[in-house]
């Protein structure tokens, strides 16, 4: 990995060492710039995990889920010389905590202390979250709580961490159940989402949503420009959106 690359592509600045303030910098740029996106997913795309994901963010100029941004950026902070290890985790759904190893994310140490870094969620904070502390954590994305690894973001569960940590090979079973069961979240709609210095952009499926305020974009031009103007995304071919498809209209 070219960590020089790589810091460029996130506009960061290369840390004089592995501490926490280098940290906090580096994940904020990483959450700013890299979008929590499912484009693969309805590009017939490959999904990876590990070091191939890094062509697909750095050169590729995209995002993806909790099982390439944080893996991706796992290898940077290691490369940068931090102490970083992979946490599986549990989400909260509607209905009850989710199965093992449906989230990914990581746990950096920084002078003895564990940090929560996660990059992947589309709730996630901006900055990283103490581990070894159930007191309140502001964050420009909300006020979160760490108690006893479950993750909540004003008052709501997000997740749940466990404490020992997993290999990457791991989450293989899991991410082809995202990749193929009709059930899959990651199935049900076309999503990009990236934050703003003081809001979101989101486009889900032709809905694009920009700090709160919504537009439906009618053809397909509008959706290429979409892509590229609020996540940096150029596309040769737009994703195959299943609501519409469900819906009788056929998309070229």
């Amino acid at each position: 990995m070219d960590i020089d690359e790589y810091l460029h592509r996130i506009g960061a600045a290369r840390p004089a060492r592995p501490d926490l303030e280098g940290l906090r910098h580096l994940q904020e740029r990483h959450v700013l710039t890299v979008p929590f996106e499912n484009l693969s997913y309805h590009l017939d795309e490959d999904v990876h995990l590990g070091g191939a994901v890094v062509d697909k963010i750095v050169r590729q100029r995209r995002g993806g889920g909790c099982y390439e941004t944080n893996p991706a950026f796992g290898l940077l902070l290691a490369a940068l010389g931090y102490r970083v290890e992979i946490l599986p985790g549990r989400v909260f759904r509607p209905d009850g905590l989710g199965p093992p190893f449906c989230h990914l994310a990581l746990r950096v140490t920084v002078g003895g202390v564990p940090w929560l870094v996660d990059t992947g969620f589309g709730r996630n904070s901006r900055h990283p979250l103490r581990l070894d502390t159930a007191e309140a954590q502001p964050d420009p994305h909300g006020t979160y709580h760490v108690r006893d690894g479950e993750v909540s973001r004003n008052g709501r569960p997000l997740y749940r961490v466990e404490p020992h940590p997993a290999e990457l090979d791991d989450f293989r079973p899991t991410l082809w159940w995202w990749r193929t069961c009709p059930d899959s979240p990651f199935l049900q709609e076309v999503f990009c989402s990236l934050p703003t210095a003081d809001g979101r952009a989101t486009l889900k499926g032709r809905r694009l949503t920009v700090d709160g305020s919504t537009t439906e974009l009618t053809d397909d031009a509008a959706v290429f420009a979409a892509y590229r103007k609020h996540f940096g995304i150029d596309l040769d071919r737009l994703p195959r959106d299943p609501l519409a498809v469900a819906a009788g209209v056929i998309l070229d």
